[in-house]
């Protein structure tokens, strides 16, 4: 049986763990390996991109960033989800304010370090990228339009990253050799981003009371939430464009399959989304796009599947 002190270092663990959204982190460094693999450098070998140590630490930087910077958002957004998120609050507030901002401090020294190991280039990216969450939380996500975009920018971010990682010292002649390439990147980025953007709607819908409370002026408290449905409605016909791109003119393997089924639940999604007029149901699609997102990530494999098999003969051969 555990003591008192332990039960409580326990619980702190777990809150620290909430406030850091642990679940979240492995997603993303998943994301980055599988987007390397079958997307940003398909002609390498599987292996090569597994063992690149610069990879590595710039992997491993953006998801301590990206821990970093969900602890500064707990930290300024404590008031508001106290409304919006009332047991999560609860439980995160375990630990205090004080710590929280240790840990963020901890973290993003640790993240410049890693990225230092690369080079200077990837420590200026990754300084930038922690003052630009930084700064959307304390001021630009109070703000309509403004806020949700650039929120979809850096949840985009770390991937930017990789592709400088790959392409940055590229002459003029091989980007231009590359450009094919670069389209397919492209169009995987943008459903990716209206993915991102419209769950960023979705969820200022979902907090309305809290973001009211707080001051914020997001796109449902200054317009409404019928506007906010329309925008949302738009983002979703755009989606078609690129995943057009990508299952017609660009070769995704077997991918096309979850974006074939993407567009239906989102056409579903859209049904739901005018029927909807509570938390809970804005909740639920929130859920839904989650869903979408993460089902995306592990679908990267179905590009193409023989690289599994492919990486195989690799460890025997090498």
């Amino acid at each position: 049986m555990l003591n008192r002190k332990q039960r409580l270092l326990l619980k702190k663990i777990v809150s620290l763990f909430s406030v850091v959204r642990g679940y979240n982190i492995p997603i993303i460094i998943l994301a980055q390996y599988l987007s390397a693999i079958f997307i940003l450098a398909p002609e390498k070998r599987a292996l090569d991109i597994l063992f690149d140590v610069d990879l590595f630490l710039l992997v491993f930087a953006s998801a301590i960033t990206i821990a970093s910077g969900y602890i500064i958002n707990n930290f300024y957004d404590s008031q508001k989800d106290l409304i919006n998120r009332p047991n999560k609050s609860m439980l995160d507030r375990l630990i205090s304010q004080a710590t929280k901002l240790k840990v963020y401090f901890t973290l993003n020294f640790i993240a410049a370090s890693l990225a230092l190991f690369v080079s200077w280039k990837a420590f200026l990216f990754f300084s930038t990228y922690i003052f630009l969450i930084w700064f959307y939380s304390h001021k630009i996500k109070k703000y309509a339009v403004v806020g949700n975009l650039t929120a979809t920018f850096m949840a985009v971010i770390p991937f930017f990253a990789l592709t400088l990682h790959y392409y940055y010292n590229l002459s003029f002649e091989e980007i231009i050799s590359h450009k094919g390439h670069f389209a397919v990147i492209f169009a995987h980025a943008a459903f990716l981003s209206l993915l991102l953007l419209i769950r960023e709607m979705i969820k200022d819908l979902e907090n309305i009371k809290g973001d009211l409370a707080n001051d914020y002026r997001t796109i449902p408290i200054r317009f409404g939430e019928e506007v906010s449905k329309k925008i949302i409605t738009f983002l979703v016909f755009s989606t078609i464009f690129p995943v057009y791109l990508l299952v017609s003119v660009y070769e995704v393997g077997y991918m096309d399959i979850y974006f074939y089924v993407a567009l239906i639940v989102l056409l579903f999604f859209l049904v739901f989304l005018w029927k909807a007029s509570s938390k809970e149901h804005y909740l639920a699609l929130h859920n839904v796009l989650k869903l979408l997102i993460v089902s995306g990530v592990f679908c990267i494999v179905l590009i193409d599947p023989s690289v599994l098999y492919k990486g195989k003969i690799w460890i025997l051969s090498s």
